[in-house]
C-alpha cells in the first residue's frame, strides 16, 4: 500500500478543493430563500389571482415580497413590478421610454435620443445599439474617465440634446466594481429638467442598473434620485427573477408593457406570477435589509486582505490593479487585476488554475478569447494589461483561509506559465 507524506496529503487536498470567487456572476441561494421558496412551491400552489386560499396565499407571498424589495431600496411598493430578470427590466425601459417619446411627439418627426455610458451590461448596449440599427432612435454612449474610471456628470450632460429622453448608467460596474456618481448626475438632470421645462422641452428620465451594487452596499433609491432602478435576485443570493422599479409607477413616470395578456402586475408585465421565485426574492431582499452592513464589512475585509496577500506574494512590480483609482469608491467585494509577463492572459492563468473558480469578466463575454476587455481599455487600461485581467469578487461566506488557497493556486499557475515548475 502507497504511502503518503504530510506534504503529498496535503497536496492532494489543495488540489480538490475549489474556492468559488465569481460572485459578480451569481450568488448561490441562501438557505433562508430556499426554505421560502419551498413552503411557497408547497403552500401556495394556487393561482395568484383565484380567490380560494391556495390562491389567496400566493398573492399574499408577492405583496410580501414586494414589500421586502420596496423597503430594500427605500421606495414604494406600488412602485415595484416583477419580472423575469435585470435583462428584461433594463429592455422593459428602454422600450418604454422610446414610445413615450413617440406619443409626446407624434406631430414633430423628432428622433428620441438617448445617453449611456461605454461600460454598460449588454443588455443596455444590444438593445440601444439595435434602435440605432433600426434608424428609431440615436445613441451617444459616452467614454468613463481615464482618470477615475467613472461616468462623469458633466460628460453625460454634455452629451444631451433637445431630443434626449434618457440617460442609463449602471450604478457599479460588474468588472472592476466602480461606482458612478448617480445621486450628483440625478441632481444635475433634475436641475436640467427645470431649464428644459421652461423652454418647453419634456424631462429627460433617468435609469441605473443596480444589479451589481443590491447587497454589497446600500442602495436607496430617494437618495439616487432615479426614475427607473433594475434589480437582480441571482446578485444578492436569491433566484433568477428580478424587478423593476419605477417612481410614481403610471403615474409621475410612464412604463409601457412588452406583453400583453392577463393583466397581471397592473398589465404593465402579465403572465401568471411564479410565486416561488418572487418568494425566494422577497427572501433575499429581506436578508440584504437585516444584514447588508455585516455583508458589506466583511467581502471588504475579504476583498482587502486578497489585494494584501496578492502583493506581498507576488510583488508591486508583478501585479496590476485596474480598478483602484485614487478617490473613487469600489464595490467592497471585487478585486479585478492583472500579472505583468507576455504569457500570463487571464485565461492562461485561470485554465492552470486548480482551486480557484473565477473569470476573466463580465459572465456574457466568455466568447471573447483573448480579446482585452472593452471595459478596461475605455478605462485606459494598456491592452497587454487588459489581457491579462482577472476579476475576482468574493463573497459573503469567503475565508481568509481560502483567499491563501488562491493565492498559492495563483502562483504556481503562474510559475507553471513562466516554466519555472
Amino acid at each position: 500500500m502507497q504511502s503518503f507524506t504530510v506534504d503529498l496529503l496535503l497536496k492532494r487536498i489543495f488540489y480538490l478543493m475549489k474556492v468559488y470567487m465569481d460572485y459578480n456572476a451569481t450568488t448561490p441561494l441562501e438557505p433562508e430563500v430556499i426554505q421560502a421558496m419551498t413552503v411557497a412551491m408547497r403552500e401556495a400552489w394556487g393561482n395568484p389571482s383565484s380567490p380560494y386560499p391556495a390562491g389567496r396565499k400566493a398573492k399574499d407571498i408577492i405583496s410580501a415580497a414586494r414589500e421586502s424589495l420596496a423597503k430594500m431600496i427605500g421606495g414604494k411598493p406600488q412602485d415595484i413590478i416583477f419580472t423575469s430578470g435585470g435583462t428584461e427590466s433594463n429592455n422593459l425601459v428602454i422600450r418604454s421610454v422610446l414610445r413615450h417619446f413617440r406619443q409626446v411627439h407624434t406631430s414633430e418627426g423628432a428622433t428620441p435620443h438617448f445617453v449611456t455610458c461605454t461600460v454598460e451590461h449588454d443588455s443596455i448596449r444590444l438593445p440601444l445599439e439595435h434602435l440605432v440599427e433600426e434608424q428609431v432612435a440615436a445613441v451617444t454612449f459616452v467614454p468613463v474617465s481615464t482618470v477615475n474610471g467613472q461616468a462623469e456628470a458633466d460628460d453625460i450632460l454634455a452629451a444631451v440634446r433637445p431630443a434626449t429622453c434618457l440617460v442609463t448608467v449602471m450604478l457599479a460596474n460588474n468588472e472592476t466594481g466602480i461606482i458612478m456618481p448617480i445621486p450628483e448626475l440625478s441632481r444635475r438632470v433634475a436641475a436640467l429638467n427645470q431649464q428644459r421645462a421652461a423652454s418647453g422641452l419634456p424631462a429627460v428620465l433617468l435609469h441605473t442598473d443596480a444589479a451589481q451594487a443590491l447587497g454589497k452596499r446600500r442602495v436607496d433609491v430617494r437618495d439616487l434620485g432615479v426614475d427607473f432602478l433594475t434589480i437582480v435576485g441571482h446578485k444578492f443570493y436569491g433566484p433568477r427573477i428580478g424587478a423593476l422599479y419605477v417612481r410614481g409607477l403610471g403615474e409621475r413616470t410612464p412604463l409601457y408593457p412588452m406583453l400583453f395578456g392577463g393583466g397581471q402586475e397592473r398589465s404593465f408585465r402579465p403572465g401568471t406570477e411564479n410565486t416561488p421565485m418572487i418568494a425566494g426574492l422577497g427572501k433575499a431582499a429581506e436578508l440584504v435589509m437585516e444584514n447588508c452592513e455585516a455583508y458589506e464589512a466583511h467581502m471588504r475585509a475579504i476583498r482587502d486582505y486578497l489585494e494584501e496577500r496578492l502583493v506581498a506574494e507576488f510583488g508591486k512590480k508583478k501585479i496590476h490593479f485596474n480598478s483602484q483609482f485614487p478617490g473613487t469608491e469600489r464595490l467592497c467585494n471585487t478585486c479585478n487585476f492583472s500579472f505583468g509577463g507576455p504569457q500570463l492572459q487571464g485565461r492562461l492563468v485561470l485554465a492552470r488554475c486548480r482551486t480557484l473558480t473565477a473569470s476573466v469578466g463580465a459572465a456574457c463575454h466568455t466568447d471573447r478569447g483573448d480579446l482585452p476587455s472593452p471595459v478596461l481599455l475605455s478605462c485606459g487600461i494598456p491592452v497587454d494589461v487588459a489581457r491579462n485581467a482577472l476579476r475576482l469578487s468574493v463573497g459573503r461566506s469567503t475565508t481568509r483561509a481560502e483567499v491563501d488557497l488562491v493565492v498559492q493556486d495563483l502562483k504556481q499557475a503562474v510559475a507553471l506559465l513562466e516554466g519555472r515548475a
